[in-house]
């Protein structure tokens, strides 16, 4: 047996120990760049996933306005983002960190829709828990005072006791919903619907043609989902009620030319307000 000089250094003595590997047989350390590549690129995959899922899970959720009832404020062709943390529940720890806050009138909500919960719907808020509420030939009193109201349109310009003098005794609608309808009178206060605690009177700003609280009821506070942040996409006659209503699939290049065609420009990335 023969021994390493003196002057061997730690390095030497490692490499003269060492089993020697057999010719053709590749090292482990020749292959360790190419496994340690691989393995980064399927953490950074997986590091997206979890981001894109907990965003879609817990931040935002896209949303495409269907209908004319929030008309101007939004528009049938308007795809939304909504912000899921604004209104969320602040109780706990989480409150001090996060930018939650409570849901006040004037504010836009979307929400589960209190008669189909698989269903999403998108109003103001106008009534709190607490509030006074009266149509008076269309315009609206919240605890006696008139709102003054620059973001409503009226569709039509006929009259009707139940959509226009709400809560009215001696009228009803054929849109109630019937349970709405045995449900009202016990909220009705010397004229006035009063907002029960943990719900909310919501209304669409095309007032003629929503269909809103005053046809089917409060919104429970579990119900609301988020507030609408910002339009990220808008087009004219794209997937409206009769399009997505047939199960007909376009093409994507087809579906791309209707959007360049077809796309409200100065809409894109709008604030909702």
């Amino acid at each position: 047996m023969t021994f390493p000089p003196e002057t061997a250094t730690l390095q030497d003595l490692l490499e003269t120990s060492a089993p020697q590997r057999p010719p053709g047989i590749a090292s482990d350390r020749a292959e360790q760049p190419g496994r340690r590549s691989l393995d980064s690129g399927i953490l950074s995959l997986l590091s997206i996933a979890v981001i894109v899922v907990f965003v879609i899970t817990f931040v935002v959720q896209a949303f495409r306005v269907p209908s004319e009832s929030m008309e101007n404020t939004l528009l049938i062709g308007d795809f939304l983002l909504a912000d899921k943390l604004h209104f969320a529940d602040g109780s706990g720890a989480w409150h001090s960190l996060l930018p939650y806050r409570a849901i006040r009138r004037g504010d836009i909500i979307v929400f589960r829709y209190p008669v189909d919960p698989d269903t999403y719907f998108v109003k103001r808020v106008i009534g709190i828990p607490g509030d006074h509420i009266r149509l008076r030939d269309k315009t609206v009193y919240v605890n006696g005072t008139a709102l003054r109201e620059s973001y409503t349109i009226y569709g039509f310009h006929d009259y009707d006791s139940y959509r226009d003098d709400f809560p009215s005794p001696r009228s009803f609608s054929t849109n109630m919903d019937y349970r709405w309808r045995g449900d009202l009178p016990r909220f009705i206060r010397d004229g006035e619907l009063v907002v029960p605690e943990g719900r909310y009177f919501v209304m669409g700003d095309n007032r003629d043609r929503s269909l809103d609280s005053r046809y089917w009821g409060f919104v429970p506070r579990a119900n609301i989902v988020g507030r609408p942040l910002v339009i990220y996409l808008s087009v004219r006659g794209f997937m409206g009620d009769n399009a997505a209503s047939n199960d007909k699939l376009f093409p994507s290049g087809h579906m791309l030319a209707h959007v360049l065609q077809f796309a409200r420009w100065d809409r894109m990335f709008r604030l909702v307000r």
